[in-house]
């Protein structure tokens, strides 16, 4: 019967992993790296010099990670698939480091603990947002990982104090250890860090500890806080710009959703089933003799960093609320393992009746999670940088240029070549990532330090340069034009005597070619209906412009041909009738 047992529960764990791997690993190398992953790929491959003392002038976050996601590139390379893989493997970590946090929970308050770990591991392997962030190139699937084993040294620690009296040396070491790294890998680091101090003292705080675990308790918290000083310079350094000048506009809008991807799952039987195994919990541990301590300590390292943020949007600057908080989700994956597993606990009737009633609820809540994570492995990336670039590749004749407005802009469209092994020419605007100079007139249109918006005056002069008119066709590719170009100052400098031949946007995607009168095709009319960028082979899906072309004195946009009838006329002779491209 032992041996049944423990086979049962060997496979049950495969299987969790199994789960948890499948849902995290596929699809990864068919996803390009977004604007965001491609901040941390170039930043890696930079240097550690570069890390430390370049990227603090422009990037908010500490270069910690950076700096650990470039010794795995100079161990594995930096391919997509070993760039990935680091996030990859932190987030199938996190399943059995949450699984033992979950076992040290249940240890604690006297619960069963194979039910609870069960259950524990269950949710983490499908938790929509602890899946989503495992397949970035990224800080939060480390931040993830870490917040957990904070977690888990925590409640160890906890343990210890629970029965000798006295905080154990080793897990609070390895807490503390954690701390520090949950500091530096985020600048939002120290909301968890406050959530995690808070429960220290909510578990391991008690009358009759000795001075000497006082001043450890105390000591070991404030030691990594000094440590991580550097750090605080860095996020000071560069709060300003980013409270000044960025793009992010906080809204109570669908804040209830936001809030289930964290916690539960979206969609109402997620909620209605995580909810009810969070109350059951917490119900479950008010009965039992210092349960409390863990139920309020798993509370605030779930809501406090949440509620945190959503005070700083309010008040300060918004924040990506889901993206940055989704560590939180640990301590709530605890409790709704123990609304599952602790019910095993209970006596004769009440434990059946309580174990349909929960099991009903982990059978609504792990549904809807599969469900929304097979949905997103079937659904298209974030920004399809493979797509457009194969769309430029059908246009793009050798001579051409790829002109990045902003310079960001480059940094996926180069990685995207680079996977598909293609050679286009990129030319940053106004020079490669980061431009910490951006010169007269520039200014910061989103927070960063290391992207500027220039005026309309530089932006004509750029497009009217030698090295610019020497080009054959250049393809205008922005980010959000009405964030970085409101007015279209570049598109119009470069539409003035050049003649459009290609046009595509999958927002935030957005390429035009510009091409001289000598080398253009055929006259073209592009219409409103802007198409996506994709290969031609696909079938197209039209999308509204966000940004339409100048229009004439007619309200008419200008076609080629008429265009190139202005053109003529001003330069007082036909313009060249180039091969078609």
């Amino acid at each position: 019967m032992i041996l049944i047992r423990r086979f049962a529960i060997a496979l049950a764990a495969i299987l969790i992993l199994a789960i948890a791997g499948w849902f995290r690993i596929r699809g990864t190398l068919a996803e390009p790296l977004w604007l965001d992953e491609a901040y941390s790929a170039y930043a890696a491959a930079k240097g550690f010099d570069f890390l430390w003392n370049i990227v603090p002038l422009y990037e908010t976050h500490p270069p910690f990670y950076y700096s650990l996601l470039r010794l795995w590139t100079l161990g594995f390379g930096d391919s997509l698939a070993a760039l990935r893989a680091l996030g990859i493997a932190c987030g199938l970590l996190t399943v059995p480091v949450t699984v033992l946090a979950a076992r040290e929970a249940a240890r604690l308050v006297r619960l069963p603990a194979m039910p609870v770990m069960l259950a524990a591991g269950l949710v983490a392997a499908l938790s929509p947002a602890l899946v989503e962030m495992a397949r970035e190139v990224r800080p939060y699937p480390v931040l993830i990982l870490v917040y957990a084993a904070a977690l888990l040294a925590l409640i160890r620690a906890a343990r210890g104090v629970g029965a000798a009296g006295r905080i154990p040396r080793r897990p609070f070491a390895a807490y503390c250890a954690c701390l520090l790294l949950v500091l530096w890998l985020h600048n939002l680091g120290p909301l968890y860090a406050a959530a995690l101090g808070l429960a220290s003292l909510l578990l391991i705080a008690r009358p009759g500890l000795s001075r000497r675990d006082w001043a450890l308790l105390i000591g070991g918290q404030a030691l990594a806080g000094l440590l991580y000083l550097p750090g605080l310079l860095i996020l000071i350094d560069q709060a300003p710009t980013w409270v000044k000048s960025t793009w992010l506009h906080f809204s109570t809008v669908n804040l209830v959703p936001r809030l289930a991807e964290i916690y539960v799952a979206q969609g109402t039987k997620g909620i209605v089933g995580g909810c009810l195994l969070l109350l059951g919990a917490i119900v479950l541990l008010a009965l039992r003799r210092g349960g409390w301590r863990l139920a309020a300590a798993l509370l605030v390292a779930a809501l406090l960093p949440v509620a945190a943020s959503i005070a700083l949007s309010l008040l300060v600057a918004p924040v990506f609320i889901v993206r940055t908080m989704t560590a939180a989700a640990v301590p709530s994956l605890i409790l709704i393992a123990i609304g599952m597993g602790g019910v095993f606990g209970l006596p004769g009737w009440l434990r059946r009746i309580a174990m349909v009633a929960a099991g009903v609820c982990l059978i609504l809540l792990a549904g809807r999670m599969a469900v929304i994570d097979v949905r997103r492995r079937a659904s298209p990336p974030m920004q399809d940088w493979y797509a457009a670039v194969r769309w430029l590749e059908q246009r793009y004749r050798p001579g051409d240029m790829v002109w990045a407005y902003p310079n960001e802009g480059a940094l996926p469209f180069d990685y995207a070549v680079r996977d598909l092994g293609l050679r286009i020419a990129t030319r940053p605007i106004p020079t490669p990532i980061p431009t910490l100079d951006g010169g007269p007139g520039a200014w910061n249109p989103t927070g960063s330090r290391g992207v500027f918006s220039l005026p309309a005056d530089r932006l004509a002069a750029i497009a009217d340069a030698p090295d610019a008119r020497a080009v054959p066709t250049i393809w205008l590719l922005r980010l959000g034009a009405n964030a970085y170009d409101k007015g279209d100052h570049l598109l119009d400098a470069l539409d003035r005597t050049r003649v459009r031949v290609g046009d595509c946007e999958s927002y935030p995607i957005d390429i035009i070619g510009l091409a001289r009168l000598d080398v253009a095709g055929p006259p073209q009319i592009f219409p409103e209906d802007r198409a996506p960028c994709e290969p031609d082979d696909k079938p197209p899906v039209r999308h509204k412009m966000k940004s339409p072309p100048p229009r004439d004195g007619d309200g008419d946009r200008f076609s080629t041909k008429k265009k190139r009838a202005a053109l003529s006329g001003r330069r007082g002779g036909p313009a060249g009738a180039g091969a078609a491209r």
